[in-house]
């Protein structure tokens, strides 16, 4: 017993010895060699690539769960963090430097400004949140809603995406409601009949994905917003897929509230969301979180972002990261991500051993793609893909593989996943 507990006492001591930062802070991590404007050039997504801290010789196809942050991002994050702990002592809390201690009570007008740009919106009508579960409750609780008040939801929906509604059901006795959904989804007409179907007089919530979690799905979300908008019905549109994946804006989509988290594929780091509430009805979304700003009528975006003390770091690299995205340029970022998405379908489609389960509908996919392949489960095609090559996609449930790509990935990187697939037949 007394050998085990020197043992612990030494590799504790052993752990606290080692460095704090294992990040390569020598590397040159700016921005300067992704404002090239060629956009045809084929070294630029080499230089992209070099931008990621990812292992050589490992392939990350998980972006659906966790984008990887780049390296610009995280200097900057790691600089704040070491700068401000040095030098917290100068800091005037009173006199307007507190964001740099500390994050919830304040506006941050310069992040929210440049992602309304992204979204095409007023900033006052974006909050900066934790993620995509923090924006689908801040709607679901701030609205006010009574008992027999019918919520629609599909029946692909992420837990973030149905939680708050099913929670409102059984406290406030409201009516919950799903609509199915076509499996695959090709016809963007089927998916907006499935979801009109269920709607009543009662409806007062249509609260739907934009992407589909688990397929990769692109909604047909305007068509359903303006006949939600006909009936009175507001709507709350679940993005947590969609930010840097395909091009949103939310005025042209037409909903009444739009959120998302921005770790998937705006690669900023965890922690990083974002609320979009029409400005036409947010005055009616009570605060779920309150706070010294609770009741602030000139910013309402301000209003809902009320959380408390949080990890000023986080904005800092939520801020390099939309730096990040728009020196890329967003339409040069988004067509790479449906490039990928695009070649990792017309690969599996060649295969009679292979049954796709997202869209093969182009119009209706982007960066995700879910499928199946004769005679394994999920969790064994996931294995086998990691140890032939190195490639680590997603395993969604028993049967299904999500394959998510993004900017940092290469064809070459494809191909050896449809090597490995084409063995399996």
């Amino acid at each position: 017993m007394n050998r085990r507990r020197s043992f612990i006492k030494k590799s504790a001591l052993g752990a606290l010895s080692l460095p704090l930062l294992s990040f390569d802070s020598k590397k040159d991590w700016s921005l300067q060699s992704l404002k090239s404007s060629e956009e045809n050039d084929p070294e630029y997504w080499k230089m992209v690539r070099k931008q990621f801290p990812l292992k050589e010789g490992q392939t990350y196809f998980n972006n659906g769960t966790m984008g990887p942050t780049p390296g610009y991002v995280l200097d900057k994050m790691i600089h704040h963090m070491l700068y401000w702990g040095e030098h917290g002592a100068e800091v005037d809390y009173k006199n307007g430097s507190g964001p740099v201690l500390l994050s919830g009570y304040f506006p941050y007008e310069e992040i929210r400004q440049k992602l309304a740009k992204i979204i095409n919106c007023d900033f006052k009508e974006v909050s900066l949140t934790q993620n995509a579960t923090f924006g689908m409750n801040y709607v679901g609780m701030g609205l006010d809603l009574k008992k027999g008040d019918e919520l629609l939801n599909t029946n692909q929906e992420h837990g973030g995406g149905f939680g708050a509604w099913q929670l409102l059901a059984k406290r406030k006795g409201c009516i919950y409601k799903q609509a199915t959904m076509p499996v695959p989804a090709n016809d963007p007409q089927e998916i907006v009949d499935a979801i009109l179907k269920e709607v009543t007089k009662k409806t007062k919530v249509i609260a739907i994905p934009h992407i589909v979690s688990v397929y990769g799905t692109v909604m047909p979300i305007r068509e359903i917003c303006a006949e939600a908008r006909k009936r009175g019905i507001f709507t709350v549109i679940d993005g947590a897929q969609c930010v840097g994946h395909i091009a949103v804006d939310v005025k042209e989509l037409g909903c009444d509230a739009y959120y998302s988290s921005l770790h998937k594929w705006l690669l900023a780091p965890p922690g990083c969301g974002i609320l979009y509430i029409n400005q036409d009805v947010i005055e009616d979304i009570w605060a779920t979180i309150p706070s010294y700003n609770w009741d602030n009528q000139e910013d309402h975006g301000f209003r809902l972002m009320q959380n408390g003390t949080g990890n000023p770091a986080i904005l800092a690299g939520f801020d390099a990261a939309i730096d990040f995205y728009n020196t890329i340029g967003e339409d040069r970022w988004l067509a790479r991500v449906k490039e990928l998405g695009s070649y990792l379908r017309s690969g599996l489609k060649e295969f009679s051993h292979v049954k796709i389960h997202s869209s093969v509908n182009e119009n209706l996919a982007a960066g995700i793609t879910t499928y199946a392949v004769d005679g394994l489960t999920g969790p064994e095609l996931q294995k086998t893909l990691w140890e032939r090559e190195r490639l680590q996609p997603r395993s969604v449930g028993k049967e299904l593989m999500r394959h998510s790509v993004h900017i940092y990935n290469s064809k070459q990187e494809i191909d050896k996943a449809l090597e490995v697939i084409r063995s399996l037949a």
